[in-house]
């Protein structure tokens, strides 16, 4: 008896950080995958990439061009398969002045790749969303965490334009299938801030933080993050998109919090040497905010300063049987890759 076709996926956003280990898990569970890209040079890199995390893509791996901000490709790009995964969204390394420029992509975006799903009628469309669109609406509405029944206002105008951004696409596509009566064939992914092994040179800027440490800072601000491991964050999109229970569902993708200050503490103590230039002194928030008139890096984090929020996680754990990697690994291994690859010199 004939074994069954491997079932395919498409994915777009496959030239980034969290897409080129998403196609390295699919391809590792043995399915196809299509992924999207803008510029079809770009497919070398890919392939590069999937390489990297260990995996040989082989046939299996196919690469199309579609863009987000253009209709055509992507009822092309869809056609025949079984599953989308939606890692695909502008995250820059400064907060624009006019908001629309995050915003309209992000929504609109995601509007093209869902309805192209949606027609084409897979089983499982899943969206990576983030934290972002969970926390932006004041404190959590239960409790003192904050869990997927918890919303953004992606209306407020004095929340950062990626923040809006995330949440008002995350409404835009729940709105969506739920218009056509297909909300159990989507699922979104939340992630907090992304960490773990890079694939090339070509770093996420999720990994910014880990990187500044290394190669060294006077001090280090009084700031925290929910983190969690990119292999992880791919491993629960799979699950999310293979689970039938899963359809309709918020998955929040964290780990736990940490303070910056010991994430240096953590690569200090496995890195050693290579790690001599990570600071230990801890910044005024005055000494930060006047950094941040100079580097725009810095300046979209003024927020955060001295928050500790908590998420919880449960439901991805306890519905879709989760379970995140040890956080001191994935910032070692985040680490010792950067050096890897050269963008940090020891």
């Amino acid at each position: 008896m004939a074994e069954p076709a491997a079932k395919t996926v498409l994915m777009t956003g496959g030239s980034g950080y969290l897409g080129g280990w998403c196609i390295a898990t699919l391809l590792d569970r043995g399915y196809t995958v299509r992924t999207t890209i803008r510029d079809r040079a770009r497919e070398d890199h890919v392939r590069r990439q999937v390489e990297a995390a260990g995996v040989d893509a082989g046939e299996r791996l196919a690469v199309v061009e579609a863009d987000l901000g253009a209709d055509a490709g992507w009822v092309e790009a869809v056609a025949g398969c079984d599953y989308v995964l939606h890692t695909a969204s502008p995250f820059p390394p400064a907060q624009p002045k006019d908001p629309d420029e995050l915003i309209v992509p992000a929504r609109d975006g995601a509007l093209r790749v869902i309805r192209a799903a949606l027609d084409a009628g897979v089983e499982r469309i899943v969206m990576t969303s983030s934290v972002a669109a969970v926390r932006g609406g004041g404190p959590p509405v239960a409790g003192d965490t904050y869990t997927d029944r918890d919303w953004t206002d992606g209306g407020d105008a004095s929340l950062t334009p990626y923040t809006r951004s995330k949440a008002i696409a995350e409404q835009a596509a729940w709105k969506l299938v739920e218009d056509a009566g297909a909300r159990e064939r989507l699922a979104t992914v939340n992630p907090g801030a992304i960490i773990g092994p890079a694939l090339s040179d070509d770093v996420s800027f999720s990994l910014q933080l880990i990187e500044r440490l290394l190669k060294g800072m006077p001090a280090v601000p009084r700031l925290g993050f929910s983190f969690v491991d990119v292999r992880d964050v791919a491993d629960l999109h799979v699950r999310a998109m293979e689970r039938p229970e899963a359809g309709g569902g918020r998955y929040i993708a964290t780990d736990r919090f940490m303070w910056v200050a010991d994430v240096g503490r953590v690569l200090k103590d496995r890195l050693g040497e290579r790690a001599r230039k990570v600071p230990t002194r801890i910044a005024p928030n005055l000494m930060v905010r006047v950094m941040a008139i100079f580097d725009p890096g810095v300046r979209t984090i003024l927020g955060d300063l001295g928050h500790h929020p908590e998420y919880s996680s449960a439901r991805a754990r306890e519905e879709l049987g989760w379970t995140p990697r040890p956080l001191e690994d994935s910032i070692a291994e985040t680490g010792e890759s950067l050096i890897e690859h050269g963008i940090v010199k020891v």
